[in-house]
């Protein structure tokens, strides 16, 4: 009869990651909203960067009319200290919303803003928040290898919607099914 086990000098396969405790995002978290001047804007100052590796969101706001269907770029580094960069979602024309992107930054270095229709809709940097926040993990996946998400030391009942890539750290992400709050998260997966 075989016995199984772990061959001699092998360790476990299951990883234990700390996500940081993320609160949950506002819409002017990165950045407060910057008035539409009539063309491009290139902000390098006045940004705060993620307390840990997550998604940013671009909110239109002022006056709706003003509103362009514009793509901001976002410009920053991974949680490697890579440089990466996003376009997020363009906005709907003559609509106030958010949209979010898909990458984990861990710092914005500029934020890139293409004019508007009018000089009266302004554009705010934030982080996803609560059922949009996609926290970075440290690793690159070639598939969900997720086995556990925790929230303040709780194990969630539902999976976290996990996106994953093998060529780009910033492209694995967790979403987790309770929003976060600004306490600690935990996930397991294995390698």
């Amino acid at each position: 009869m075989a016995v199984r086990g772990r061959m001699p000098g092998t360790r476990s396969r299951v990883m234990s990651e700390s996500l940081g405790s993320p609160a949950a995002g506002t819409s002017t978290a990165v950045h407060a909203a910057v008035t539409d001047n009539g063309s491009q804007q290139t902000v390098t100052t006045g940004i705060t960067n993620p307390p840990t590796a997550r998604n940013v969101s671009a909110t239109a706001g002022g006056t709706a009319t003003d509103i362009k269907a514009i793509q901001v770029v976002v410009n920053g580094t991974n949680i490697h200290g890579d440089a990466i960069s996003e376009t997020l979602p363009a906005f709907t024309v003559d609509t106030a919303g958010t949209v979010y992107g898909s990458k984990a930054f861990a710092t914005v270095t500029s934020i890139v803003i293409p004019a508007h229709d009018g000089t009266g809709a302004t554009t705010a940097i934030g982080l996803g928040a609560t059922t949009n926040a996609k926290l970075g993990l440290p690793v690159k996946l070639d598939r969900d290898t997720i086995v556990n998400a925790y929230l303040n030391g709780v194990r969630e009942s539902t999976r976290p919607t996990v996106a994953f890539s093998a060529t780009a750290v910033e492209s694995n992400t967790v979403t987790l099914n309770s929003a976060i709050n600004g306490t600690a998260v935990l996930i397991d997966y294995y390698t």
